[in-house]
């Protein structure tokens, strides 16, 4: 199965195309620029690498979120439109969870935290089990403490999120506390592509009008809203 899988919740961008469990090719980067100025021309340089069009794909996959509002706008519309104009199912993934099966064999309960800015971070946990994971607490949007409150095991921390607050979570968990090395902390397409992957092939894939992005919390705009007082 050939799937096209996109990544723009955070400030990297990933575009990969795997064919079962072969990546066929694969593209992240890291830029100050918006995801829509360069998210197109990494989609065509994947198919041109790979000799590919969106029509000869068996499916594509996308992170629906937690991440950057703009972001995920900007993955979530590029992806359903290749969808929807190719006529191919199209699957959203967690990012935290795409994180988390970058370690699938880790005996450690693992913990993906992604920066939410405004001193707060996207976190959940999750075991390996067999060859994938399962979660083991949801996704939630929360100050860096209370993400890593209550652990009292012995973890691996990933994600930008653990970066940045890396002494603060070491200072604060019951148990030891490691960190993925580098290059695990990035959000990988080809990653997002293998999770999508046994979806499509029971046929569960997300209605592309459906599939809308998991926030975790307000946005800027709505917080803005809520503050406006009304005119009667």
């Amino acid at each position: 199965m050939k799937i096209l899988a996109v990544d723009t919740a955070t400030r990297s961008c990933s575009v990969a195309l795997t064919d079962g469990n072969r990546v066929a090719t694969e593209m992240t980067t890291t830029r100050k620029e918006t995801h829509s100025r360069h998210l197109m021309g990494m989609i065509d340089t994947v198919f041109r690498t790979t000799g590919l069009t969106a029509t000869d794909v068996d499916g594509f996959a996308v992170t629906r979120g937690p991440g950057s509002f703009t972001g995920l706008r900007i993955g979530l519309s590029t992806v359903k439109g290749l969808a929807l104009a190719s006529g191919k199912p199209l699957v959203g993934i967690s990012g935290l969870e795409a994180l988390a099966r970058q370690l699938p064999f880790s005996p450690h309960l693992i913990c993906p935290i992604l920066d939410a800015r405004k001193g707060e971070v996207y976190a959940a946990r999750y075991q390996a089990k067999g060859d994938g994971i399962r979660e083991v607490m949801g996704e939630r949007a929360a100050a860096p403490i209370e993400a890593v409150s209550g652990i009292d095991r012995p973890c691996i921390f990933l994600g930008d999120g653990a970066l940045l607050y890396r002494d603060l979570i070491s200072e604060n968990t019951e148990a030891p506390a490691w960190f993925a090395p580098p290059g695990f902390h990035t959000l990988r397409a080809s990653i997002v592509a293998f999770a999508a992957g046994p979806i499509l092939v029971r046929g569960n894939a997300d209605p592309p009008a459906a599939l809308t992005p998991r926030y975790l919390r307000k946005s800027d705009a709505e917080l803005h809203l809520g503050r406006i007082p009304s005119i009667s």
